[in-house]
């Protein structure tokens, strides 16, 4: 029975900040180690009266308070966002309450305030309420007779360790704000993906197709009486066969830049956010679709270490297609100086070599770096991709193109 209601006590809430870690995949037991700024409560009595400061009046009051201070703690963790506030204010009313007999109870104080934020209010509400708070501070430890030191310092300790809580958390909601925005770019690209692929499909082989099928069933009905006549038939089919083969490459490689267009709109997220102007020129729309993905995973590269690294206003990205090759200019106006590849340049160079690609990095120190990466796109690709006229054979086009020299 008792270990039921020990259960029931310690469950964690589907809201609480214990099962919020869990469902991000951290580890919850991580918040555990601010408890060990719950040491200052041991410290304390040494700066006022040395090993003597630990008095049995001293070890009573911690003996009956910390206890009580770690359950409120533990159940800050676990508790239900709508009562959490309640278990702040239990930590500085500890520390209220002990205060006439206990100078180590400045260290509850500072934990209630710390967690207070966490009640997710309002931050103009949460700083009214730290005015409060560490007013009647001031006013209690004045009248208890504190050292007019501390009258200054635990106040001013207080807004600052909070001010520090709150840009951090402030951080942590625009980047996870970011994350979403990023993945939402990436679905609404993905999503307009598959309806560009359906109208295009639609477009391009509903008609084509439901004129095949009239000329083979023409020609079926003519083979009998009129063999000429569904010879024409079939060979009027195969050229509208041969069109629509052709058309169909066409569509597929504008939308094989989909993917690399989603990436550039998620690095100018990040890169913006981050108080960076971004700009990119219009997309080559033949791209192979392996180079493709490669580029798009060396944007996400550059762009993570722009954001993080290179202290920069502006940078750039140029995609240039050529006869041959394909080549992507990633530049910034950052503090340069990179003279050893980090993990992003390593990735980056992984991602090249994969390609059978080039990387060149210029990166003087105060002029920002500009990285240069050539693909080369074999022959044979091209001319796959190409129209080729119904009246032409593919075979002398490939052996022309492989061998480099023109066949008779």
């Amino acid at each position: 029975m008792k270990f039921n209601l020990l259960a029931r006590w310690f469950a964690p809430a589907p809201d609480s900040g214990f099962a919020d870690d869990i469902r991000q995949g951290r580890n919850p037991l991580v918040d555990s180690v601010h408890l060990l700024w719950s040491l200052w409560i041991f410290v304390t009595p040494l700066f006022d009266h040395g090993l003597s400061g630990y008095t049995s009046q001293w070890l009573l009051v911690t003996a009956i308070t910390y206890p009580i201070f770690l359950f409120l703690f533990i159940k800050i963790q676990l508790v239900s966002r709508r009562h959490l506030l309640w278990f702040p204010l239990g930590m500085i009313a500890l520390c209220f309450a002990s205060m006439p007999w206990y100078p180590s109870s400045v260290s509850y104080l500072v934990f209630g305030c710390i967690m207070l934020y966490h009640c997710k209010m309002n931050r103009r509400r949460y700083i009214a309420g730290l005015l409060v708070i560490n007013a009647i501070f001031v006013g209690l430890a004045w009248w208890i007779g504190y050292p007019l030191v501390m009258l200054v310092i635990m106040p001013g300790t207080i807004f600052i360790i909070c001010t520090i809580v709150m840009v951090e958390n402030i951080s942590k909601e625009r980047n996870a704000m970011l994350a979403l925005s990023q993945d939402e770019v990436r679905r609404l690209a993905g999503l307009a993906e598959r309806e560009r692929i359906g109208r295009d499909l639609h477009d391009l082989l509903g008609h084509t197709l439901s004129l095949i099928t009239l000329k083979l069933e023409l020609s079926r009905k003519l083979f009998d009486r009129d063999s000429e006549g569904a010879r024409r038939e079939m060979e009027e089919a195969e050229t509208v066969a041969r069109h629509a083969l052709a058309e169909v490459r066409s569509a597929v490689s504008g939308i094989r830049a989909t993917d690399l267009a989603a990436e550039l709109a998620s690095a100018r997220l990040l890169l913006e956010s981050s108080r960076v102007h971004f700009e990119y020129g219009v997309l080559p729309t033949d791209l192979p679709i392996d180079i493709e993905r490669g580029f798009s995973l060396i944007v996400r590269e550059a762009a993570t270490n722009i954001a993080r690294h290179a202290e920069a206003s502006s940078a750039k990205i140029e995609i240039i297609r050529e006869h041959a090759s394909v080549r992507m200019l990633i530049s910034d106006n950052g503090r340069g100086g990179i003279d050893v590849d980090g993990n992003g340049l390593c990735g980056m160079r992984e991602r090249v070599r994969a390609l059978g690609a080039t990387l060149a990095i210029e990166s003087p120190k105060g002029h920002g770096t500009r990285l240069r990466i050539v693909a080369p796109v074999p022959i044979l690709r091209l001319v796959e991709t190409a129209r080729v006229p119904s009246d032409l054979s593919l075979g002398p086009t490939l052996q022309t193109t492989a061998s480099g020299n023109p066949s008779a």
